[in-house]
């Protein structure tokens, strides 16, 4: 587990391209933090870490977008409405585990019973000041079997 202090979005979204270059398909990435806490911002530097040459949104209304293009696919989900199993399987989250690219998920939260073995958890909480995150990373070097 190791702790990192983006002291801007920016240095989010760095952090972001860096872990990018460490994937290779499979991965699910678990978001945790509140509104406004830079997650989405986070999935915009890893789609430019993999040379995704287009627009990286929230899915807040879409449940989940997917990001082709770049080195790897990525699948980003917004799980904030998720309330239930059946509106977990309704996304086809677990039919995007298994399709090889990379699963980010937002407000992994509300999914965390549902989250398999292996995946890289990533908390976003404020940090001293407003602009300051800070990211606490576990399982980053988790062995995906690809």
């Amino acid at each position: 587990m190791r702790e990192i202090v983006c002291k801007s979005e920016e240095e989010t979204v760095q952090f972001a391209k860096q872990l990018a270059k460490q994937l290779h398909g499979g991965e699910l990435i678990a978001l945790f933090g509140g509104m406004g806490m830079g997650k989405t911002a986070f999935v915009r530097g890893l789609c430019e870490g993999l040379c995704y040459p287009g627009e990286v949104s929230s899915p807040t209304f879409a449940i989940v977008q997917e990001y082709r293009g770049g080195r790897l696919p990525v699948y980003h989900f917004d799980m904030y409405r998720v309330t239930d199993w059946d509106s977990l399987y309704s996304t086809g989250f677990f039919e995007y585990l298994e399709s090889g690219g990379v699963t980010v998920t937002e407000w992994s939260e509300n999914i965390e019973g549902a989250l398999p073995d292996t995946y890289i958890k990533i908390q976003f909480r404020l940090g001293e000041k407003d602009s300051e995150r800070v990211l606490t990373v576990e399982n980053e070097n988790a062995d995906f079997g690809n």
